[in-house]
């Protein structure tokens, strides 16, 4: 029972969403760190995305019957009811929230707020069931972490909140759309209008490229303002080019799964190795 309590907060997405924010905190406070601080900046940021997963888990119910990636979670299977699962993503949100806007800052309490919100009521019951441009608007949302975190030492939104911001909100669409090309019938079973299901697969290989190429200058631009040092601006640009690379390989990739499982473990491991380097290669490290 505990495991599918842990199971609805969506685990690996959580982990990866609260080094993000760790990664913001990291590059705000350049090394000059507040514990206590932090410790509430991870607790509030941790139960807010945890909040909206799990909410998303409770409204996605029935839709996950149909998809064999999902079918044999605990709501579509019956292990858990859906009102304890409302209730307990509704707690989680309320303390998590609160953590943020009464220990850490208000600014990044109406952030959290905002992908919570945008989470919840944008993504997964509005535009996740009728428009492809779900995964492009709901990477709004997903780019909040980091820049709670760096909010959290800061108290503004300043440059630094808008590079973290966008590298988080560019890197989505092609990292997502790389795992929903290899499940598009699943998809297109369970009636979610994504970009492969409705437009095609070749389709969605060429919309994946601006993605990446916008991406390069924020490693540029976070270098440039001088949040971080050379070797992260190296290892940003050298990996968003070799993203890019096999990217652009995908119209032409006679093996389209294999293809769109090495892009999707590419963007993985850029993702968590240019986080890692930003808080080495700081400015105040």
């Amino acid at each position: 029972m505990l495991k599918d309590w842990i199971a609805l907060t969506k685990p690996r997405l959580l982990r990866l969403n609260v080094f993000a924010a760790i990664g913001g905190f990291m590059v705000a406070s350049k090394w000059d760190i507040n514990v206590l601080l932090l410790i509430w900046a991870i607790i509030g940021s941790t139960l807010t995305i945890a909040s909206a997963t799990v909410i998303n888990n409770y409204w996605d119910r029935e839709l996950d019957l149909k998809m064999e990636r999902t079918k044999d979670r605990a709501l579509p299977t019956g292990r858990m009811t859906p009102g304890s699962v409302l209730a307990y993503g509704i707690i989680l949100g309320v303390v998590g929230l609160a953590v943020l806007f009464l220990l850490v800052n208000p600014l990044s309490g109406w952030l959290g707020l905002l992908g919570w919100g945008v989470y919840i009521v944008v993504y997964t019951m509005w535009l996740k069931r009728t428009s492809t441009w779900s995964t492009s608007v709901g990477g709004i949302s997903g780019a909040m972490p980091p820049v709670i975190g760096y909010c959290a030492v800061t108290g503004e939104i300043d440059a630094g909140a808008w590079i973290l911001f966008a590298l988080m909100f560019l890197w989505q669409p092609a990292h997502f759309w790389s795992l929903a090309i290899r499940r598009v019938e699943e998809y297109r079973a369970a009636g979610f209008p994504l970009l492969p299901v409705v437009k095609g697969i070749k389709r969605t290989k060429f919309q994946m490229i601006p993605y990446i190429v916008l991406l390069l200058p924020t490693g540029i631009l976070f270098y440039s303002y001088g949040y971080v040092g050379i070797f992260f601006l190296v290892i940003s640009v050298a990996g968003g080019l070799i993203w890019l690379i096999h990217t652009l390989k995908g119209p032409k990739a006679k093996d389209t799964d294999k293809w769109a499982k090495t892009n999707f473990l590419i963007s993985v491991n850029y993702l968590m190795v240019i986080f890692i380097v930003m808080i080495l290669n700081t400015t105040g490290s």
